[in-house]
């Protein structure tokens, strides 16, 4: 019998299907995974906005994710929306009890359409409790001024060697390696850094900016895209390359598309339409 590659996400629920947990097992999906998820949030969202946020309890998430690792088990984690700083203590509680592997931390806290999605309470619970379990951290140039307690207007201003010094400062919560994603950049070119603390080793990956309203959900699709390259063996700096490809391909194929009258998807099933 032929083993899947297993991938679970532990995230809210988007109900217009371009982010959150149905973007991830779309993304487990069209790599070739098996994909299982803990829901920890249910929203209310379309194109425009989120309409509501309706929480899941920590006891619900901690059976959850109980009833995945006891009978199936897994490859590799990606973690989304976690809302409250008691989710985020369950969830890494649980984890470190089943000794997950590959743990793919993306610390969405606001929407596309800018909607506010994590608690004041969450922030310094990311960075204490969870962040020191992740393999990597792959936070946009917003929520890293969030952990950072900056002005998000300086990292959107930032030098190279000013993003360097970044990715370094954030690693020093403890994750095993960062990924600062430079999409918020005025550029024609979408610059991601990774940073792995252990070695020292910075990389860059560039992709050249595609004009397109829709890209809902290109965060959530490159973390799982992540986790899904380093379940299946990936080195973390190849697994990067490889998510990177794929979320550029997924962007430049979903441009074509209209869905809504806001921020659309991007097109995770591009390798096969």
């Amino acid at each position: 019998m032929k083993p899947y590659t297993r991938l679970l996400t532990i995230a809210g629920s988007d109900s217009s299907g371009g982010a959150g947990i149905q973007a991830d097992l779309k993304t487990f999906s069209a790599l070739g995974c098996y994909g299982m998820s803990v829901i920890c949030a249910l929203t209310a969202q379309n194109t425009h906005a989120v309409t509501g946020i309706y929480p899941v309890s920590p006891e619900f998430i901690a059976l959850q994710i109980d009833a995945v690792m006891t009978d199936i088990g897994v490859d590799a984690v990606k973690i989304g929306m976690l809302h409250s700083r008691d989710v985020i203590m369950t969830v890494t509680e649980r984890l470190k009890h089943h000794r997950a592997p590959h743990i793919v931390v993306d610390p969405v806290m606001v929407s596309t359409a800018g909607d506010t999605l994590l608690q004041n309470d969450a922030v310094d619970a990311l960075k204490s409790i969870l962040f020191p379990i992740a393999t990597v951290i792959t936070p946009n140039l917003p929520e890293a001024a969030v952990l950072l307690q900056e002005p998000v207007e300086t990292l959107l201003q930032a030098d190279r060697r000013q993003l360097e010094i970044a990715c370094k400062t954030l690693s020093a919560f403890g994750s095993r390696a960062v990924v600062l994603k430079g999409g918020h950049l005025a550029s024609d070119a979408m610059t991601d850094l990774l940073y792995m603390p252990e070695t020292g080793g910075l990389k860059s990956f560039e992709s050249k900016r595609i004009d397109t309203r829709n890209t809902h959900g290109t965060g959530c699709t490159l973390s799982s895209a992540i986790a899904a390259f380093l379940a299946k063996g990936h080195s973390l700096e190849d697994a990067v390359f490889q998510a990177k490809t794929y979320v550029t391909e997924a962007i430049r194929a979903g441009a074509a598309y209209q869905i809504g009258k806001g921020h659309g998807p991007v097109h995770h099933f591009h390798r096969f339409w």
